[in-house]
């Protein structure tokens, strides 16, 4: 009898904490996947998690490891993950199932914000005879390692032109291409990254070089209708040694997405605090690639649909959603 009054007890104990305010107080505890150990992505993840968790009553953030855009696209649309980092250009791909080898569509995935962008580079030496996109016809080109964004980009790129199948490519990282320019063991490398990139600073501090506009060429070809989720932009003059002029250039967008299942108040309290005054500047000194990151820009490079939380913080921003973010 006493061991059946025990077990009542326990039990209403057990009901009681569970209806009690405390048991309403319970965290929400979110995954926020970002990059490889020392990369821009897992800085970025790393850094907001740790924010959040800290600033957001109820929230615990934790950062997850990735190998980068793709493993994050894949979480975040399984729910293996609730935040993740992906480019803009392999949230369009894989919305559309337009994925290199994979046909599945993600569209689970919405945008939250633009964080940073990573530009084209197309280096060649100054005295080289390559002027134009279309004088690389046969020439060697280092285009970054296999499997990488940078080549990926590249493949894209050259491909709308017609180029792709007509050059030498080479599946090389950026430091190993500013040196096999120097050597003359290529005779052009393609570097897909924010600016200054030291690997081009490397090449530009051994041999005058001179950086290609991409743009023009790319407007000829239709690149940009193709692939809408790539931006212009400029290189700017004296970025890199000897370069004395503007070069027009294009960039693919990192992007803070979270998946459908993420509730609108938590994406919205998220971007309330990292894009706050006090946010902002806390990014910068997590990284300084967060200087790309503004209330004005929060929606650079967006063109799929924007998570409804992150709607209603951007609309009251003053930004409108566009058809193609809603």
């Amino acid at each position: 009898m006493f061991k059946k009054f025990s077990f009542l007890v326990a039990a209403s104990l057990v009901f009681a904490l569970a209806m009690s305010p405390l048991a309403a107080l319970a965290k929400d505890r979110l995954a926020f996947s970002g990059g490889p150990e020392g990369g821009t992505f897992q800085y970025f993840s790393n850094g907001i998690a740790t924010r959040l968790s800290k600033n957001i009553d109820n929230l615990e953030v934790s950062n997850m490891a990735s190998a980068g855009s793709l493993e994050n696209l894949r979480r975040v649309n399984s729910g293996d993950a609730d935040f993740g980092i992906v480019y803009s250009g392999d949230t369009y791909l894989g919305r559309n199932g337009k994925l290199t080898q994979d046909t599945r569509e993600y569209k689970n995935v919405k945008a939250m914000a633009y964080l940073y962008g990573a530009p084209a580079h197309l280096i060649v030496k100054a005295d080289s005879g390559i002027n134009k996109v279309e004088d690389l016809v046969g020439k060697r080109i280092a285009v970054g390692g296999p499997g990488s964004g940078a080549a990926g980009a590249a493949q894209r790129f050259f491909t709308s032109l017609g180029l792709w199948d007509k050059m030498n490519v080479e599946f090389i990282g950026y430091s190993k291409a500013a040196s096999a320019l120097g050597d003359n063991l290529i005779d052009a490398m393609w570097v897909f990254a924010g600016f200054p990139n030291s690997s081009v600073i490397q090449a530009a501090a051994s041999n005058k070089i001179k950086l290609l506009n991409v743009v023009e060429a790319g407007e000829k070809a239709g690149f940009f209708k193709e692939y809408p989720f790539y931006t212009n932009l400029t290189i700017p003059a004296n970025t890199y040694s000897g370069v004395d002029y503007d070069t027009p250039s294009f960039q693919d967008s990192a992007l803070w997405v979270a998946g459908d299942h993420v509730k609108d108040d938590v994406v919205y309290k998220a971007l309330a605090d990292i894009y706050s005054k006090e946010g902002l500047g806390y990014m910068v000194k997590v990284k300084s690639t967060a200087k790309a990151m503004s209330v004005e820009g929060g929606l650079s490079g967006v063109v799929t649909p924007v998570h409804s939380g992150a709607q209603k913080f951007w609309e009251e921003k003053g930004l409108t959603i566009n058809e193609n973010q809603k």
